[in-house]
């Protein structure tokens, strides 16, 4: 399981640049969250070879500064709630403040790793000024600078110490399924409708279901665990500490599941929210399958869903090879299939490849179709490999790595694709010097 770092505090202490600088030591900034949209307030940062989610609360604070206070109360118990360590951050210019003591008297009752972080400390003076904090009875402080980034190496050795060790037997776990998608657009009812029981209250008010909660499930001798999350919102709804809460743990199931079923209402289509959770599950490389509900309420032509298809493959492209099923969860059409395509899917990423297939395969193609020259030097080819990680990762080692370009990535990519069938799982390819 990826573990959560919550960052609390009050507005304008620096929660924010101490984020973006975090999430910046990794290229995969994930910056789109379910419910968040364009908000940089969700990424990963990785420091010492563990990787972790870091969640910035101060993006969720709406409304005026009276408001603040009892919102900053919200998220910090949600924080509590959620996440594995928490990094309070203080401000040593405007010293303790009484917001800053009311955060304290939450986190004192706390058995989780909380880590005071006192921001703006960069000179001398400031700190012998950052001693006053230790009135705010957490124990040792770190005194760090976020926009120089002095003092959050120590910051990050503590909290990687002091994270919950990753799952071993996670490998042996059953798969696990996502069922995510809008509120509203029939995650509950799906499941409702393969496991046959109404296990979840099915009402069709926006959000009723707040927890992500597993079923496990067995279907063509295949046996899996279902997860439903909570709908996932935009911000400007984001507006109840529940939604908070949801968007947190909807982050969290993507990132814990093997394959992502991606629910959409028909007659939404596949608007900017369902692209953002579509890309946040492609980003964290997960297999994916859109099942396209309430299909039963659109008027058909005759090349209906055939147009319906080609629009969202020319919404997620490059990576278009996802498998679209037209399901209606009312009419029970087509929810099976739904399931069986999920399997494919989530075999497809599991497949391993023998090397020497893959170059048998591979090297004809490559030495016919060579990646253009550069600058009057040749790229060669001379060997390929599936790389040991839990989802498909090739590398084709190389004289010249640094002059292959994205378009002949894309170009082995789809010859993967097209000779193996890796349907619905992200690839990801690297070049490196033999």
């Amino acid at each position: 399981m990826n573990s959560i770092v919550a960052i609390v505090g009050r507005p304008n202490v620096g929660k924010s640049t101490f984020f973006n600088r975090l999430i910046q030591r990794r290229e995969a900034i994930v910056d789109s969250v379910s419910g968040v949209t364009r908000d940089r307030h969700y990424g990963k940062s990785d420091w010492n070879g563990r990787t972790f989610t870091l969640i910035d609360t101060g993006g969720y604070v709406i409304g005026s500064d009276d408001v603040f206070e009892e919102e900053i109360d919200k998220q910090v118990k949600l924080a509590i709630d959620e996440a594995d360590a928490i990094i309070f951050m203080v401000d040593v210019e405007s010293g303790i403040t009484p917001m800053d003591e009311e955060v304290a008297t939450l986190l004192r009752k706390v058995d989780k790793p909380i880590f005071l972080a006192v921001n703006k400390v960069d000179n001398n003076k400031r700190l012998a000024n950052a001693v006053e904090f230790y009135a705010l009875g957490l124990g040792e402080y770190f005194s760090i600078a976020s926009t120089n980034g002095s003092g959050t190496g120590d910051l990050l050795d503590a909290i990687v110490e002091a994270l919950p060790e990753a799952d071993s037997e996670e490998e042996n776990e059953i798969p696990r399924f996502a069922v995510v998608g809008r509120p509203n657009a029939g995650k509950s009812s799906f499941i409702n409708s393969l496991i046959g029981e109404d296990r979840y209250i099915v009402t069709d008010i926006a959000g009723t279901t707040r927890d992500s909660i597993d079923t496990r499930y067995n279907r063509f001798g295949f046996e899996f665990n279902l997860v439903d999350t909570a709908g996932i919102r935009r911000k400007s709804k984001v507006k109840e500490d529940l939604e908070f809460y949801s968007v947190m743990r909807s982050v969290r199931a993507i990132e814990n599941a093997d394959v992502c079923l991606l629910v959409l209402d028909a007659s939404r289509g596949f608007d900017g929210q369902v692209q953002n959770i579509f890309w946040l599950a492609q980003r964290n490389r997960k297999g994916i399958v859109i099942l396209v509900n309430k299909w039963d309420l659109v008027e058909k032509e005759t090349n209906t869903m055939k147009d319906y298809e080609q629009t969202i493959r020319q919404e997620i492209a490059p990576f278009t090879d996802v498998p679209i099923v037209f399901i209606s969860v009312l009419n029970k059409q087509r929810i099976f299939k739904a399931i069986e395509t999920a399997v494919k899917v989530f075999e497809n990423r599991s497949k391993k490849i023998k090397t020497r297939e893959l170059n048998d395969v591979m090297l004809p193609i490559v030495q016919n179709n060579p990646p253009p020259a550069t600058k009057g030097k040749y790229v060669k080819i001379k060997f390929c490999t599936q790389l040991p990680t839990p989802q498909p990762q090739f590398a084709f080692y190389c004289n010249l790595p640094q002059y292959v370009k994205e378009p002949y990535k894309r170009f082995i990519e789809n010859k993967l694709r097209s000779l193996f069938d890796f349907k619905g799982v992200p690839i990801t390819i690297y070049f490196r010097k033999k």
